[in-house]
């Protein structure tokens, strides 16, 4: 399995560098100011805009907390290398990290935000499924992550969407319950 992810790594880290400007922005854009501030903008604009949008606002950035430290930990328990540490001839296009790897963050981020907005907003949340897969796919690329930490990422963040979703549905429902009784 190991040699799989690896030959997919490579298969995925070698393809032509006419496609790193794409990559790299889904990889790093957020590192950028004006990402960050059409971030903020569209935050706040879903704050603003209806008490469905507010609540899949907030419940994503809940699940994005969620899932970056479920990462971290799993980081720090695993401690498994990523590519641009452990493979001398891989590909880095982004700064060499040589931190731990195990499950990339950048994917159960977006993925934690593509399952809250789908989940909370169906087809307006679409839109994030494939800003998901794509971010993914750039931390293989740039050679910061295997496919397996990626696809562990990926998991994470499904996963920490769910939970944050349902616990906000259990609440909602008692919340509701509760009103009609009063």
């Amino acid at each position: 399995m190991a040699e799989l992810d690896r030959q997919l790594f490579y298969a995925i880290n070698g393809w032509p560098e006419a496609l790193a400007p794409v990559f790299w922005f889904f990889s790093e854009a957020t590192k950028q100011g004006w990402v960050r501030v059409a971030l903020a903008v569209l935050f706040l604009a879903m704050l603003w805009r209806s008490p469905r949008s507010r609540v899949a606002a907030l419940l994503a950035i809940a699940a994005v907390g969620l899932s970056n430290e479920l990462c971290d930990i799993l980081k720090n328990v695993f401690m498994m290398p990523r590519p641009s540490v452990e493979l001398p001839d891989a590909i880095v296009r982004t700064a060499r990290l040589t931190s731990f790897g195990t499950a990339s963050a950048h994917s159960a981020n977006m993925a934690a935000v593509a399952w809250v907005l789908t989940a909370r907003l169906g087809r307006w949340g679409w839109v994030w499924i494939p800003v998901a897969l794509v971010t993914g796919i750039s931390r293989v690329y740039n050679g910061v992550h295997y496919p397996y930490q990626v696809l562990l990422g990926w998991g994470v963040g499904i996963v920490c969407g769910l939970f944050v979703d349902r616990i906000a549905r259990v609440w909602e429902k008692r919340r509701a319950r509760v009103e009609t009784e009063t």
